[in-house]
């Protein structure tokens, strides 16, 4: 069975005749989850959860690649932020946010009176990684068709391509939260900052990039090829203003380059 077909029927053998409410980034994964539910002929909304952890340019993004897919989506204030456990940072961070999201979906379909299906990207590449976030969709129901259909990364990513997605290889974007040490503490402001910085990245064509948050310090990690550039003028010195408007005093680079879930790494080895 190839991967349009494995996925296809993996999406409507969890339908039936439900609506399936896709909770959407516009990441390669929710998307390929999206495109299928619309090409299965099922009744799809995608929600998009709007939080201060979501950039607004993977806002904007996220809109132009579902219009693209012919796809509905919806934006739903998530909250998690008023969640205490969700601020603390104490490592289940995503377990909190993900319960935040797929309970507000929950809520929203109660309202509608209709049953409903909840499928998410995950794959099966991301099932043994530290993904707090797996446990809250377990505990709600939470359907991952690419799971059901044996995708992996590599198989998500291949069928993309093969719908000609528009995202088919866009790196990872995890939310801003995600820059911020666990054990500090999750707030808007430091949120605001950290956009502030890898807008200004985007902006210059220094991407993909994080702006790891320390305090007075922000840490920056871009490809190794990028290095030049950020450290010869006029950019530099554009950069670090920039920076330092965002409230940080130093800028660091990160000689290590660009690294998936550098600030828990201790967590994903220990």
């Amino acid at each position: 069975m190839d991967l349009e077909t494995k996925l296809i029927t993996a999406i409507r053998g969890s339908a039936r005749d439900r609506i399936a409410y896709v909770c959407y980034s516009g990441g390669v994964d929710s998307t390929l989850v999206l495109a299928a539910s619309v090409r299965a002929e099922v009744e799809t909304i995608a929600l998009l959860g709007v939080s201060p952890s979501l950039a607004a340019a993977e806002r904007e993004d996220a809109h132009r690649i579902a219009n693209e897919i012919g796809a509905r989506v919806e934006e739903v204030e998530t909250n998690e932020m008023e969640l205490a456990g969700y601020r603390a940072n104490a490592g289940d961070r995503c377990y909190h946010c993900k319960s935040a999201l797929y309970d507000t979906v929950q809520a929203l379909a109660a309202t509608r009176n209709s049953e409903e299906v909840i499928f998410v990207g995950t794959h099966v590449d991301d099932l043994g990684e530290h993904r707090p976030g797996l446990q809250a969709a377990m505990e709600r129901g939470v359907v991952a068709p690419l799971v059901d259909a044996g995708f992996n990364k590599a198989d998500v990513r291949a069928l993309a391509r093969q719908w000609n997605l528009s995202n088919a290889e866009k790196p990872a974007a995890p939310c801003l939260a995600s820059r911020v040490p666990v054990g500090m503490e999750v707030t808007p402001e430091r949120l605001a900052q950290i956009e502030t910085v890898e807008s200004f990245l985007r902006l210059h064509d220094v991407w993909p990039a994080r702006a790891r948050w320390h305090e007075s310090v922000v840490r920056l990690e871009i490809p190794p090829d990028m290095f030049e550039r950020v450290v010869t003028e006029p950019l530099r010195d554009e950069l670090r203003r920039a920076c330092r408007r965002a409230g940080f005093k130093f800028v660091a680079l990160d000689l290590a380059g660009l690294q998936s879930g550098s600030l828990s790494l201790p967590l994903a080895t220990s």
